[in-house]
């Protein structure tokens, strides 16, 4: 892990593990997630990862879009090339994780930046009192706030960066808040809220959306095939019983490659050789 250095500071001088976030050059402390938050990290970023719409996702993935802003949102959902370094672009979708401890000003830095940088929605899970989700999401059209560090030579760096304190960001509210029995709609299968945090819900979604990446509907579906996948071997299993029936009552011998030859028929094979057996009484 690398000292802190003073700020003004970029993302180029951090290193994966450093417990340090940056907004517009300032270091963020960024500490170890709780036991309740650790648990739905886990979790929900597998239900998320395995929609059958999602390309990737992570989890505490550094997001550094310009040199000063470097933020490790709980899980992201988008284009997550497996290669080193920082992602360079905002993630369509971020969950962040809030609990007791939650500095609400720093989230809110957190979110805007997001936001700014080309993030579509930000999720955050309330995991105090009522459990909810908060969905944040950029305004149709918002660009993002691409700032280079030569951009920096002719504007002066914020505040915080020359050692000035930056006054609180205003609450953002988030266009919606749901609940428990409540959906969110953005990937191909709607996110139930409870499987942002309970482990049974985000299991069995997870389940579903590995099921649809097999080309199932659900568990369900797969039940369904397996009966009647079953109900085909019966019938398959009953005309070779039916054909060798037919053979030993007319003599003929069933060798070796005539079994085999009847083990690999399927049924409307089975079915047509014990006509033939019938009417021509012979192997053909």
């Amino acid at each position: 892990m690398s000292a802190p250095p003073r700020s003004p500071v970029t993302a180029d001088q951090r290193r994966p593990g450093d417990p340090y976030e940056l907004s517009e050059g300032r270091l963020v402390e960024c500490l170890p997630t709780g036991r309740r938050g650790g648990r739905s990290n886990l979790v929900s970023g597998e239900m998320l990862d395995t929609d059958p719409a999602v390309e990737a996702a992570g989890v505490d993935v550094g997001v550094s879009p310009r040199p000063e802003m470097l933020w490790a949102p709980d899980i992201v959902v988008g284009n997550i090339p497996d290669e080193p370094g920082w992602a360079t672009e905002a993630p369509p979708l971020a969950v962040e994780y809030a609990d007791t401890a939650q500095d609400e000003a720093e989230l809110q830095r957190k979110i805007e930046d997001l936001l700014a940088a080309g993030t579509r929605w930000v999720w955050v899970v309330r995991l105090q009192g009522t459990r909810r989700v908060e969905v944040h999401e950029a305004a149709p059209g918002a660009p993002g706030r691409p700032v280079s560090v030569q951009a920096q030579a002719a504007h002066p760096p914020p505040l915080a960066a020359r050692g000035v304190a930056r006054a609180r960001p205003p609450q953002r509210q988030p266009a919606r808040v749901a609940y428990a029995g409540e959906t969110l709609e953005v990937l191909r299968n709607g996110v139930a809220v409870e499987a942002l945090y309970d482990r049974s819900a985000a299991h069995e979604a997870t389940l579903r959306n590995l099921l649809q990446r097999k080309g199932y509907d659900g568990l369900d579906a797969v039940l369904d095939e397996g009966r009647k996948q079953g109900q085909a071997a019966g019938r398959r299993a009953g005309l070779r019983a039916a054909v060798r029936d037919v053979c030993e009552l007319l003599g003929i011998a069933l060798s070796p490659e005539r079994e085999a030859a009847l083990d690999a028929m399927d049924e409307a094979t089975l079915g047509a050789r014990r006509e033939q057996l019938k009417r021509d009484r012979r192997w053909p």
